[in-house]
């Protein structure tokens, strides 16, 4: 009967727990600090402690005694990665340096850039001047989902151009980034994107039929009644059901932007302050990496004493509701706890993995995936994109970049065609480069070139100008 009683209160407690610590790791620091001050001016029970300095150097720590820097100088110790929470009010941006040419330095506040403009800017290369109004006329008639539901017929009649000449247009569209956006419905971007995929690497053979004939089945999860459409085993199925949703977007506005398995939404955020800073301990070349996981408040969040003690002599009628404070203050300050403990093993292992790009540029990126670094720190794939999403990363040079980027697979391709380009003694086709980097290791098809070079910005062959001998 014990059992019986105690059991749904924990459940309830546990799923509270894992609920709270999700929402609070969603939040970026100045989102986080919005969210504690709120908590702070509506909850008795909670306060914020004095600031903790480090006998030392007198800097703000988020724990008493010494700082992880006077820690590790006093200890001696050799690692060659310190990472630590530290208090937003201890943050101060370092100077200015001066990027590598390799390291473009617009990032610390880029633009905004809705998604008509961002696709229009990768496939304008290719348009023919006459065709660029159609081709804003198609982006900024799409939907929510980055869906365009209009019949084309529309736009030739309103354009006065033949119906074969609005669908070149719109298959340029398609083939941005993101795949399968001005899709006329979820099937055919997820179409489009197959199509895509399997320029790069290998597709279920029947995965195209199972969306073609499919839908309502893979929507429900009805793996037999797949099967029996595509006249294959339930096992064969199940596989096919599950590369389309872990591959594929049916909306691709809501995958902004980047990758089809990896959508990453930087190229519309604006970072000002960063929510992790990395910098070189002492300023040394050959010193430990320092990354610092800035927590938003100087002080320490506890329970209030006074609030502890006056509760035992609370009203009858408010007993429950100061209950309910108390228990609401502890839960806010355990799951700020997980997510800052998540936050730093998290940045332990990226920075270990992407150790050579935030010291040397985007050609060192390595092709990481939330899935594997998910797996490696045995948490949930969600987990780590709620710990990514929306947060930035200043690097030891003074860039600051959207944290997602430590997970654009296709960064370190890019900067190899920048690179080809910038070397190339006569303009190179997209067949040309994808040769070159296949040479180099990198199987990526020609119209996957064409893609990536116009996310450069970098124009096609024909309107590229030959260097002067």
């Amino acid at each position: 009967m014990l059992i019986q009683t105690q059991t749904p209160s924990l459940k309830h407690l546990t799923t509270a727990h894992l609920a709270t610590t999700m929402t609070l790791m969603s939040l970026n620091a100045q989102e986080l600090r919005q969210k504690i001050e709120n908590t702070l001016a509506s909850n008795p029970a909670l306060e914020l402690g004095e600031e903790q300095r480090c006998p030392v150097c007198h800097r703000a720590t988020a724990e008493p005694g010494l700082c992880p820097l006077c820690r590790h100088a006093s200890e001696g110790n050799s690692d060659d990665l310190i990472v630590f929470v530290s208090p937003r009010e201890d943050f101060s941006p370092p100077p200015r340096i001066e990027a590598e040419d390799d390291l473009p330095g617009d990032e610390i506040a880029p633009d905004g850039e809705d998604l008509p403009t961002y696709v229009l800017r990768q496939i304008a290369p290719d348009l023919a001047p006459e065709d660029r109004p159609l081709a804003a006329h198609l982006l900024t008639s799409l939907d929510e989902d980055g869906l365009l539901r209009l019949p084309l017929i529309e736009f030739a009649r309103y354009h006065h151009v033949p119906l074969a000449r609005v669908e070149a247009v719109l298959r340029l569209i398609q083939h941005a980034d993101p795949p399968g956006v001005g899709a006329s419905s979820p099937q055919e971007a997820l179409l489009v994107q197959l199509e895509i995929l399997s320029e790069t690497q290998d597709v279920p053979p029947l995965a195209a039929e199972a969306i073609r004939c499919g839908m309502s089945a893979l929507s429900r999860h009805q793996y037999a009644e797949l099967a029996r459409l595509l006249k294959t085993s339930t096992h064969q199925a199940r596989q096919i059901a599950t590369f389309i949703s872990e591959n594929l977007n049916p909306y691709p506005a809501r995958s902004h932007w980047g990758s089809v398995r990896q959508p990453s939404r930087f190229p519309q955020d604006v970072y000002r302050l960063p929510d992790i800073v990395i910098s070189r301990y002492n300023d040394s070349p050959d010193s430990p990496l320092v990354v610092e996981v800035i927590s938003p408040l100087a002080g320490k969040l506890r329970i209030n004493p006074l609030f502890r003690q006056a509760q035992s002599m609370a009203p009858p009628d408010k007993v429950e509701e100061w209950q309910e404070a108390l228990e609401q203050a502890t839960l806010l300050i355990k799951c700020l706890q997980q997510r800052n403990h998540t936050l730093v093993r998290l940045m332990q292992r990226l920075v270990t993995l992407q150790r050579q790009y935030i010291l040397h540029g985007d050609a060192y990126l390595a092709p990481i995936t939330r899935a594997s670094l998910a797996e490696e720190l045995g948490v949930h794939e969600s987990t780590i994109s709620r710990a990514v999403s929306g947060k930035a990363l200043q690097l030891p040079n003074g860039r600051i970049v959207p944290l997602a980027k430590l997970f654009d697979r296709s960064l370190h391709i890019r900067s190899e065609i920048r690179q080809i380009v910038a070397q190339e003694s006569q303009p190179l086709t997209d067949t040309q480069i994808a040769i070159m980097l296949k040479k180099k290791g990198y199987q990526v098809a020609r119209r996957t070139v064409a893609k990536y070079r116009a996310m450069e910005g970098i124009l096609p062959a024909h309107l590229r100008q030959s260097p002067r001998p």
